[in-house]
């Protein structure tokens, strides 16, 4: 297993900023409920996955928002290493584009686009990576966490009437 540290840290920034906005919080509200003094700036490249964070920092970070540093480095390393080869996920865009989801038009958009492209010559599963994921979430406003969610559950094996 190989540990591919910028996606690893886009993730746990991924997390750190979903815990915050759970919260309702904005990053001056967090700010001020840490012990040392962190710019907003430095809070804000930890969520973006840009600058590393020390492991007290990061302890100090979760206990401010009320959440177990293992629970949360364990949702990490989850999506990091479960299922796909170091933070990538494997999708079908034929299950894409047969969503109703309105908030994934975006992605459905894309993924007829990548079909008609193929057209019918190469397999319909692709791996995207985190980067790729986070830009996706954007663009469907919703976190990258609830994104890999629906694409999971959207992608998984349907079972066929003829498959007894």
């Amino acid at each position: 297993m190989q540990l591919n540290t910028g996606t690893y840290q886009r993730v746990l920034g991924d997390e750190l900023r979903r815990l915050r906005k759970q919260r309702g919080w904005t990053r001056r509200d967090l700010n001020r409920r840490l012990q040392s003094d962190i710019s907003l700036q430095t809070l804000a490249t930890y969520e973006l996955g840009t600058r590393q964070c020390s492991v007290v920092r990061l302890v100090e970070i979760c206990l401010a928002l009320n959440e177990v540093p293992h629970e949360l480095l364990a949702r990490v390393h989850q999506r990091v290493f479960s299922e796909s080869p170091v933070g990538r996920i494997r999708i079908d865009l034929r299950g894409i584009v047969r969503d109703d989801q309105p908030s994934l038009l975006p992605l459905r958009r894309w993924a007829k686009g990548r079909l008609t492209e193929m057209n019918g010559h190469q397999p319909t599963e692709v791996s995207l990576d985190i980067a790729a994921l986070e830009r996706m979430a954007e663009l469907c406003g919703i976190e990258t966490v609830e994104l890999i969610a629906r694409l999971r559950r959207i992608s998984a094996p349907v079972p066929h009437a003829d498959d007894d």
